[in-house]
């Protein structure tokens, strides 16, 4: 299939395409920050980058309500309450003696890539969009939050459960933290 632009467009298209090309390096990077980093603030702010490309990828979709979702759950809450966690919590000595061997990282991240990649790819093939197509109307904000709320409301409640879990956690590697420090003698 062949795209013919005007000349006036032909800019906006590049732009366009620079933009797309700039959320998947930013989406891509910040995973293999996140995979890869020694420290764990340093992950975090990788995983941060990644969350905010799909953001990216999402606007330049066209889907505006989903990638401020993105912004305000992935990002806001999940990422900054991690940032917190790290900020809070001191690293006891024993995790610095031990480090995981990166080839382990990269080999157990590839079979979990797989993994979810298979399950995800198998989803994805057996459901019929055709009829899910003729379902959607507008796709108002107003019509989400009441799919939200009425015939999606399992999803809706799933978003609170990764807050919480994303909060839970964050207060686990906190306090783990501080307690390792104070059994050492260093108390805070």
């Amino acid at each position: 299939m062949d795209f013919t632009f005007a000349t006036e467009q032909k800019f906006l298209v590049l732009i366009a395409d620079i933009a797309f090309v700039g959320f998947i390096v930013a989406t891509l990077f910040g995973g293999i920050v996140a995979v890869g980093a020694r420290q764990l603030i340093h992950a975090v702010l990788g995983l941060i980058m990644s969350l905010m490309g799909v953001a990216g990828l999402y606007v330049y979709l066209g889907n505006h309500f989903i990638a401020a979702m993105q912004i305000l759950i992935y990002v806001g809450a999940v990422s900054i309450s991690m940032v917190f966690a790290v900020m809070l919590a001191r690293p006891p000595e024993d995790a610095k003696a031990k480090p995981l061997m990166f080839a382990t990282k990269i080999g157990s991240g590839a079979v979990i890539a797989l993994f979810a990649a298979f399950v995800v790819g198998r989803a994805v093939i057996a459901h019929p969009w055709v009829k899910a197509a003729t379902v959607v109307k507008e796709g108002t904000i107003r019509q989400i939050g009441e799919n939200l709320l009425t015939t999606n409301v399992f999803v809706f409640e799933l978003i609170s459960l990764v807050l919480l879990v994303a909060i839970t956690g964050s207060v686990i590697i906190a306090k783990r933290g501080r307690d390792n420090t104070d059994q050492q003698g260093g108390g805070v």
